[in-house]
């Protein structure tokens, strides 16, 4: 671990805050201290927004592979050729290729492990479909090039971890996407997660219901009785320390979570909502259960301030340490592994 981590950074939708947030924090050069940045996009683009946030000290140092990146440098990897037109705050389908570019590159040299992690920046969700890119958003793309059966969208801060069973799906399907069977993996990925990415030794997780007042044993609905309890039940059979469900609103409101390592919500903002309300700008998204570590900020496109200078770089900077974290954690941890230590029988004799 003395050579400073490789990380990759993929840029969001170039009308976005993507670029902003990354050019304000390769700005603070105290972030080469802990990594090599490189950034996937291009050079013109990124020089709009130096010009932008008045940063233009910053200075992009043009690569074409991550085996070339220089340390103490913010490092670009240029993904196209032809010009782009910049609109921050537009929905412009024509540049929602870009975004896949950026993505697409990172994510190869990610799988190649020619980086150590990749840093995504926002997409837009509709701007970048296509043909190549049929997919909710960042978490079910890397789950597929990957080939993980499952992975778990992780909601991560200093005070505060969220993971969800259901993600990017309407709300009207969130019942009957829930099932013992379901809600027992994410627990799986949650629990190991958390062993193997933050060094929790025994991990204490949280399970909110579904329904209202988590049912109120039965009178709100079924699937805290028919479902959640049963796997909660069956976690706690492997060795998997799973409590609840509890109350949504109750348990934030009253701060209950500060007793949890984590917390799985059924669904995507009964999760999100509380996260981001607790921990909006220090929070991160982290993709568990992969081979890879991919984090981001837990922010979107923002594009009612895009072009305005006003985005703040803080959970963005937030989502460089904790993969940086996660690295040394998954580094170190596979050391310890290849280097147990010799089992020696102690005799009762003495000399």
């Amino acid at each position: 671990m003395s050579e400073k981590i490789k990380i990759g950074i993929s840029i969001g939708d170039v009308n976005g805050i993507g670029l902003e947030v990354i050019v304000k924090t390769l700005a603070d050069t105290q972030i080469y201290n802990y990594c090599t940045p490189i950034v996937y996009g291009h050079t013109k683009v990124a020089s709009f927004y130096r010009r932008l946030t008045g940063l233009n000290e910053l200075n992009f140092n043009v690569i074409n592979h991550p085996s070339n990146a220089q340390p103490k440098r913010a490092n670009m990897i240029n993904c196209w050729e032809e010009d782009v037109k910049i609109e921050p705050g537009v929905l412009n389908k024509e540049v929602g290729k870009y975004s896949f570019l950026s993505l697409e590159k990172a994510t190869e040299d990610l799988m190649r492990g020619d980086i150590a992690a990749l840093i995504t920046a926002p997409i837009h969700k509709d701007n970048i479909q296509s043909e190549e890119f049929n997919f909710p958003g960042h978490t079910e793309y890397l789950q597929d090039k990957d080939g993980a059966a499952e992975s778990l969208m992780f909601l991560v801060s200093d005070t505060l971890r969220v993971g969800v069973v259901t993600g990017h799906i309407p709300i009207t399907k969130v019942a009957e996407s829930i099932s013992v069977e379901k809600i027992l993996s994410k627990l799986k990925l949650m629990n190991a997660s958390l062993k193997n990415d933050f060094w929790i030794r025994k991990p204490k997780i949280a399970v909110l219901g579904l329904n209202p007042h988590a049912s109120d044993n039965g009178l709100i609905g079924t699937e805290e009785q028919n479902i959640i309890i049963p796997a909660i039940e069956e976690a706690r059979s492997q060795d998997i320390l799973a409590l609840g469900p509890y109350a949504a609103d109750g348990f934030f409101a009253n701060g209950t979570y500060l007793q949890f390592d984590a917390v799985l919500a059924m669904y995507h903002d009964q999760g999100l909502i509380p996260f981001k309300q607790i921990a909006f700008e220090s929070g991160v998204n982290f993709t568990a259960g992969l081979k890879f570590v991919r984090t981001s900020p837990d922010h979107g496109t923002a594009f009612d301030i895009a072009g305005k200078n006003m985005a703040s770089e803080i959970s963005f900077r937030e989502a460089i340490f904790a993969a940086l974290h996660i690295v040394k954690h998954r580094t170190e941890g596979a050391e310890l592994a290849e280097n147990t230590l010799a089992f020696t029988k102690l005799s009762r004799d003495r000399d």
